[in-house]
């Protein structure tokens, strides 16, 4: 650690100023709305994160000499790997095999938010680093089995990669305007929809149809706008989803409230509605300073064909399109986004694990994975939906 900082340890964000903290968030480039102290605070203050979650929140901050804030992260001890997005539940089974306990290990990462971004907040690139070779130092001397840091900034992976941890890629599914560099910009859905093939084309409007048919339209709320009825309406639609896949909720009504309030500039809400009632519900957030919007959750409580599609895919591409957002990041998982104009974009994270042989062995197991994932988003970049260059 850099003699001139000294070092703070915190129970979680909300020990901390949020005017300080978001204005590191606003120093440091690459961040997203995720870092934000409302959003992080409002996991803490509503129960999501800390005590019986398996998420016990922990801030490493770095203060100047004078006391000034000079670099801080959330951090997490992890007594399970649920909520994560990138697996190692293997790695787990692995250490329990051969009577090694894997947990409590050590998470640099959002909570249940798999969004690629700035993870370690800094005023420069020195405090960041600092901060990061502190994490690494803490975690082997606390006898942690492993530390994970989890959809990084291409710059973080690179100064984790420079510290000796094991770089591993996953893949994710975003939409751009344009999709390829060069091609003129969509003006409108109209324009995205004719620059695919005619039939990936007309499945979409075929989905578009059916929902409309059914009698769905929609109501599009941002910030303000969204009142506390519409916040319980979406929590109960969100709590139903997860309900129908046997699973609970890691999110809950105080934590969406917490959140409408304290970041309701960054929430966009799309409520379906048939015959005078509100049944299906998708949320987004907004990050203005990236032109990026974050599809993030969405339910129903009634079950409607391609409706999920059309809320949670088209509606957010096109509100997009019609404000001048760039950017839709649909989220891990999901081949079928590939079909609706999504396509496979590399996330990497970062791991250091303390056991030296369960290292050694973990790094072969990411050379052969990183090679195969390579290969199969090559695969899955052949089956874009969009015309070749030369029909355009």
């Amino acid at each position: 650690m850099r003699p001139d900082f000294r070092t703070e340890w915190f129970d979680g964000v909300s020990a901390l100023s949020a005017v300080q903290w978001d204005a590191l968030v606003q120093a440091t480039p690459g961040t997203t709305v995720f870092q934000r102290h409302g959003w992080l605070a409002a996991l803490e203050r509503n129960g999501c994160v800390g005590a019986g979650t398996g998420w016990q929140p922990l801030v490493l901050a770095l203060r100047e000499r004078g006391g000034a804030l000079a670099a801080a992260c959330a951090l997490y001890v992890k007594s399970h790997s649920y909520g994560e997005y990138v697996f190692d539940w293997g790695w787990a089974r692995a250490y329990a095999a051969h009577g090694l306990a894997y947990y409590p290990k050590l998470l640099l990462a959002v909570p249940f938010t798999p969004v690629r971004g700035a993870k370690l907040l800094g005023t420069d690139a020195q405090a960041r680093q600092t901060l990061l070779r502190g994490i690494v130092d803490w975690a082997r001397a606390q006898g942690f089995s492993s530390f994970h840091a989890l959809f990084l900034d291409p710059q973080e992976a690179r100064w984790a990669q420079d510290l000796g941890m094991l770089q591993r890629t996953t893949l994710q599914f975003h939409w751009h305007n344009p999709a390829h560099a060069g091609s003129p910009p969509w003006a409108d859905f109209d324009a995205f929809l004719a620059s695919m093939r005619h039939d990936k084309r007309k499945k979409i409007r075929q989905e578009q149809r059916q929902v409309r048919d059914a009698g769905v339209s929609y109501r599009v709320l941002h910030g303000e706008q969204i009142e506390t009825a519409d916040w319980a309406f979406f929590t109960r639609c969100y709590a139903t989803t997860y309900a129908q896949h046997g699973a609970t909720p890691y999110l809950n009504a105080g934590f969406f409230q917490t959140v409408g309030q304290a970041l309701s500039a960054h929430c966009l809400l799309f409520v379906a509605q048939r015959a005078g009632r509100d049944i299906a519900s998708s949320l987004v957030l907004l990050d203005p300073a990236r032109r990026t919007v974050y599809g993030r959750y969405w339910g129903a409580t009634e079950y409607l064909p391609a409706l999920h599609f059309d809320a949670c895919y088209h509606q957010p591409i096109a509100w997009c399109l019609r404000h001048g957002y760039t950017t839709f990041e649909g989220g891990a998982q999901g081949e079928h986004k590939i079909a609706r104009g999504l396509e496979p974009v590399a996330t990497q994270s970062a791991h250091w694990l303390a056991h030296p042989q369960f290292a050694s062995a973990v790094e072969e197991f990411l050379a052969e994975e990183s090679a195969a994932l390579s290969a199969y988003q090559g695969e899955l970049s052949t089956r874009l939906p969009f015309k070749a260059s030369a029909d355009l």
